[in-house]
């Protein structure tokens, strides 16, 4: 009777194992993209190749091997794949969004200059601080022949 009880609490716990992996998304992830997938088989396979190809030797002696390095690079490039497709694909667009959303703000906030004059010069106030009225008052004093006398 024991026996059964443990195999009866080893399936509960099973269950639960696979109703907790069907929750996770990195899980769920590598179940549906393929090119995921095909990151992590492409890694996996050459780090192999380039820990077959080390023999045993010595770490230093084993990267002056161009075929090792070649595989080293391959498989910590398929590696950054794998974890950039784990990512969250919702923070990218989000992204995307905003950048879309600045773009339009942008163009439209030129069509409005381009369009209202009352507007240009208020952005130009602004910007360059607003235009001072000029009043040109002369320095220099009349000549005395020019002038004649007031009484006379």
């Amino acid at each position: 009777m024991a026996a059964k009880k443990k195999a009866a609490k080893a399936g509960t716990g099973a269950v639960a194992a696979g109703v907790a992996a069907r929750n996770n998304p990195y899980v769920r992830k590598l179940v549906e993209d393929d090119e995921l997938r095909d990151s992590l088989r492409t890694a996996y396979e050459s780090a192999r190749k380039a820990y077959g190809r080390m023999n045993g030797k010595a770490p230093q002696k084993a990267l002056d091997d161009k075929k090792v390095r070649k595989d080293l690079k391959e498989a910590a490039t398929s590696f950054k794949n794998a974890a950039d497709a784990l990512r969250d694909s919702k923070k990218k667009k989000r992204g995307r969004r905003g950048k879309g959303l600045i773009a339009l703000t942008l163009v439209g906030g030129v069509a409005a200059l381009v369009a209202s004059e009352g507007l240009r010069k208020k952005a130009l106030d602004a910007l360059f601080g607003a235009e001072e009225e000029f009043e040109y008052t002369s320095t220099t004093t009349p000549s005395p022949a020019s002038e004649t006398p007031v009484g006379a």
